[in-house]
């Protein structure tokens, strides 16, 4: 019996339909894998997402087409599911910038394979390259957009007040002092005043917020930049602080939160930059659109959601899927890293229709009323699967799978059959990178 003959009538045609509309792509390491993507370079933000933290395909595939991007059609922001500061570090090398003081070493909390791989390496060290002979107010950045770096965050704030207004560091030290004690363990603050036997700290992180702001023409013209970097932080320790007690009103009113914060600190890049375009690296449940989702049937949102509503057709919203192969993943939060084996996906899911089309590598886009009836096609109901840094072969489908109903949560989707994990980087800096590289712990 053959592959097809196994498959449902309903799979089979659904197969037959991706069959046909599915564009062959090369390898991601190769020079012409980007050539497909030129169709969305007329976007203003394209998302570009992953099946998993940790696959190999998915690194280079966005890192591939954000090259593109930036290099013949003027995008000139990476935003990032990573942190503000610990991304900064990688900001500050790819710009030629003096790196910023720093509380701790970047990317060491968990899970550090994340962005301390050799694929990021390779992408930044290319941005470097490309960045080194042009002006430095026309420099492609790279940006963390997440909300977890809240003692280097409350750091960065103070440094920056030490250097252009003293008497305000003082005061920032004392409001921040509330949180200082939990900056390694914010979650058991967040439990600690969400279960009534801590007086919160909201009250002066917001006030810390709103004296920094009602200085800022001032400090503004003393350094834009070097402002824009605080006032950032400053933000991120008020959606930590929010955040952390979230976490203990429910898992959707902490990844609202989140997210939310993600879009902020996207549109505040939008509007920093000049002639502001950007592409975002994060997760499919984050990029995709959660009301095409069992997420968003439950109360969530997430920045593809709120980036299709502020932008409508001016951003893309481009899944990434695999259906095998290896990943770079934990059993448990704070657990060591493995190379674990990912099983092939289940044939109720949106991974098994691509992978009964028998593409190795493909780009499926149903944009557009010529694509009308592949978008009826992919408008029914599957289960969709995220691996994210933690990953457990034995509870996959509660663990691992939702249900999504792809046309509505992407308008494209690259497919790779079979993928491998990523390289983490040891702690030795790489071969040949300055002293201030990000990654040499």
């Amino acid at each position: 019996m053959t592959v097809q003959e196994r498959i449902a009538p309903q799979g089979r045609e659904l197969a037959d339909r991706l069959r046909t509309a599915a564009e062959l792509l090369p390898n991601p390491d190769a020079p012409d894998f980007a050539d497909a993507f030129e169709r969305f370079a007329d976007a203003r933000i394209v998302l570009l997402g992953e099946a998993t933290h940790g696959t190999h395909e998915f690194y280079a595939a966005r890192a591939a087409i954000t090259r593109r991007l930036i290099e013949r059609h003027g995008f000139n922001i990476v935003a990032v599911e990573g942190d503000w500061p610990d991304i900064a570090r990688i900001d500050d090398y790819v710009r030629h910038n003096a790196p910023r003081p720093r509380q701790g070493d970047p990317f060491a909390r968990f899970p550090t394979w994340m962005w301390r791989n050799r694929e990021v390496l390779a992408f930044a060290d290319w941005l470097r390259s490309h960045n080194e002979h042009l002006p430095e107010q026309s420099r492609a950045s790279m940006r963390g957009l997440d909300v977890y770096s809240l003692g280097e965050s409350i750091h960065a704030v103070i440094t920056y007040l030490d250097t252009h207004d003293p008497s305000a560091a003082e005061e920032a030290r004392r409001r921040y002092g509330c949180l200082l004690p939990w900056e390694d363990e914010p979650q058991h603050y967040g439990r600690a005043v969400e279960y009534g036997e801590l007086a919160g700290c909201e009250d002066a992180v917001v006030a810390q917020l709103g004296e920094l702001l009602e200085h800022r023409m001032k400090l503004i013209a003393e350094d834009g930049e070097a402002f824009f970097d605080a006032e950032q932080n400053a933000r991120i320790v008020r959606a930590a602080e929010s955040y952390y007690r979230a976490m203990y009103r429910g898992s959707a009113a902490s990844w609202n939160l989140r997210d939310r914060h993600m879009f902020d600190t996207l549109q505040r890049l939008m509007a920093h930059e000049d002639d502001a375009r950007a592409v975002i690296w994060a997760h499919n449940s984050h990029i995709g659109n959660a009301s095409a989702t069992a997420m968003g049937w439950h109360g969530e949102f997430n920045i593809g959601e709120l980036v299709r509503t502020g932008y409508g057709d001016q951003a893309v919203l481009i899944g990434f899927g695999t259906d095998r192969g290896t990943v770079a993943a934990a059993s448990d939060w704070g657990a060591e890293m493995h190379v674990k084996q990912v099983r092939p996906a289940r044939d109720d899911s949106w991974e098994a229709a691509f992978r009964h089309t028998g593409y190795a590598r493909s780009l499926t886009d149903w944009r557009g009323p010529r694509r009308a009836e592949l978008a009826e096609a992919l408008s029914q109901t599957l289960l969709e699967r995220a691996i994210g840094v933690i990953y457990r072969p034995q509870t996959e489908l509660t663990s691992h799978y939702f249900e999504a109903v792809l046309a509505d949560q992407f308008d494209a989707y690259v497919w790779f059959e079979e993928t491998r994990a990523v390289t983490p980087l040891g702690p030795e800096r790489p071969h040949g990178a300055p002293e201030t590289w990000p990654f040499g712990l």
